[in-house]
């Protein structure tokens, strides 16, 4: 091998190299069974992180206007528990929170398809601590999603 053969593979990256190596990547979801576009597919980082901006800002707007009245010190800590309810409820019966039906995401479990009650409580308090959620796979999903064993889906 001479020394641009060897450069060229280095500056075409790692899946590159894999691909050469004969290992496919795929494409997100595919392990999971879900399609690679269109609806059921993995939602993107953007939808599901504007759908979190959404609904955190309304939790704060509830927790400033509904509970304390003001904007202090402890509407933040108003807001968490706002967004808590407000997520385990909604992600437990319907499959989306406000914000996530405002960007076209549904969270689905893994095996069944329907999240039940219990693990929109898991899920949802997993995301409360943030750690989890910042914590991602190859297929996009965070901790809190593959611990409750759920998937973040486009509409």
């Amino acid at each position: 091998m001479d020394k641009r053969e060897a450069i060229g593979s280095w500056l075409s990256g790692p899946r590159a190299t894999a691909e050469q190596a004969g290992v496919a990547f795929g494409y997100r979801g595919e392990d999971l069974g879900l399609p690679e576009e269109g609806p059921g597919s993995i939602a993107r980082p953007g939808r599901r992180l504007g759908a979190l901006v959404a609904d955190w800002a309304m939790s704060v707007l509830i927790a400033s206007q509904l509970i304390t009245q003001s904007y202090d010190q402890t509407t933040s800590n108003w807001a968490l528990l706002v967004f808590f309810v407000m997520g385990a409820l909604t992600v437990g019966t319907v499959g989306f929170t406000p914000g996530k039906r405002l960007f076209g995401v549904r969270v689905v479990a893994q095996d069944t398809g329907r999240v039940n009650p219990w693990r929109g409580l898991l899920r949802t308090a997993l995301l409360c601590l943030a750690v989890p959620a910042l914590i991602w796979d190859r297929d996009g999903r965070g901790l809190h999603d593959r611990l409750a064993r759920t998937v973040e889906v486009r509409i």
